[in-house]
């Protein structure tokens, strides 16, 4: 079977994460969507995307194509209605598309009768928020499709457990004295990661592949460090994608962090407001800041972007792809892709400079910035050209 995750009418709302990838690659819990649909139906799945993505995320066509809507979670008896549906029949939830099953070189008829309604409940995320506001329940969820049948890595006995049946180590992962507080939540320690000495970690947590703790560091449940990361201070109910490092102390809480981002030491988010009232954050369909509902709500920052020690982020502040932003103050709560600045006002972070920069960063894990890669980040650069005043 051949499945295709499709971006719908609300990849906008997951701006500017979705900047750079299609939906199916947000992570939520352990996996991003993509890698939890490879779990549980054992098959080939690509994305059905924007055009300008579709070099490095590209569509793999067959002759019989399972397209699901990426927003919605895998689960196996989501897989089970799916997979069952009939050639040009659509699946839907509400007005909803949900699914549908294509022939090769077919088009699809959305006013077809052969629509057929969800009978299930499912997971599914709206909005970028979801990224942190659901991650508990899916970081659980993924706990037990990684780990079911199979046996946890011995706890180093220097380490401090609680409720040890819900904590699992992969093969190489390093731990050193600290506390791990599984009692609210499973936690998971990925390949070749590390929890350096003295750290406090409370569940549901999930440290990705070959990411690092750093020396003690506190973090709070439904915080997600994706791979190849490193965080330390202390963080609460965060995404971290992957490839990003916020290593120094400070607090980050109710975020999330794009990948190649670093965040300067003594760096503090503020999550909630002063007089307690929902936050509101900037949308990207509206041109206007929209109430998020949430009480809570930190620093979302997107792909390529960095901010200076010492910096200090608002309550709900949107930092777009490849942001540089340093100085005193708070910066304003929306930064615009390819900004340089900070309070006292940003310019164009030119291109050249960006490449420079994302050569450098990138070659030390080991990679290279692609032509693919520069293309995506040139079509963002005019994508956005309209928010930057210079």
């Amino acid at each position: 079977m051949n499945i295709i995750l499709f971006d719908d009418h609300l990849r906008s709302q997951f701006l500017p994460l979705t900047y750079t990838r299609p939906i199916a690659e947000l992570r939520l819990g352990i996996l991003t969507l993509k890698e939890k649909w490879e779990h549980i139906s054992k098959a080939d799945v690509s994305y059905k995307t924007e055009t300008y993505l579709t070099q490095k995320y590209p569509e793999h066509v067959e002759g019989d194509n399972l397209y699901i809507n990426a927003r919605y979670l895998a689960s196996e008896d989501f897989f089970e209605q799916v997979k069952n549906l009939n050639k040009d029949e659509v699946l839907k939830h509400g007005e909803i598309v949900l699914a549908y099953r294509l022939s090769l070189n077919q088009s699809l008829d959305l006013q077809t009768p052969k629509n057929s309604q969800l009978n299930i409940e499912l997971d599914y995320i709206e909005n970028v928020t979801d990224l942190f506001s659901k991650n508990h329940k899916a970081i659980e969820g993924d706990f037990k499709l990684l780990t079911s049948g199979r046996t946890s890595q011995p706890i180093p006995e220097t380490v401090t457990c609680f409720n040890s049946d819900f904590i699992f180590i992969e093969e190489g992962a390093k731990l050193y004295n600290g506390t791990l507080n599984a009692t609210d939540g499973p936690i998971y320690i990925g390949k070749g990661a590390e929890v350096m000495e003295n750290s406090a970690i409370r569940g549901p947590f999930a440290l990705c592949d070959h990411s690092t703790v750093k020396m003690g560091t506190k973090i709070y449940t439904g915080t997600t460090i994706g791979p190849h990361s490193k965080v330390g201070g202390e963080v609460s109910n965060s995404m971290i994608l992957g490839y990003s490092n916020k290593g120094h102390d400070g607090f980050m809480g109710n975020s999330v962090i794009g990948e190649w981002c670093n965040i300067g030491a003594d760096t503090n988010t503020s999550n909630l407001k002063n007089n307690y009232a929902n936050v509101k954050l900037w949308d990207y369909d509206s041109g206007r800041f929209k109430d998020t509902g949430l009480q809570f709500c930190g620093l979302i920052m997107g792909d390529h972007s960095k901010c200076s020690i010492n910096m200090m982020f608002n309550t709900g502040t949107i930092v777009g792809v490849s942001a540089n932003i340093f100085g005193s103050g708070f910066p304003r709560n929306f930064v615009p892709s390819f900004s340089w600045g900070g309070s006292q006002g940003v310019i164009t972070y030119k291109l050249n400079k960006v490449f420079e920069v994302a050569e450098l960063v990138m070659k030390r894990r080991g990679l290279s910035l692609t032509k693919k890669d520069k293309s995506i980040l040139e079509e963002i650069f005019e994508k956005t050209s309209s928010y930057r005043r210079d």
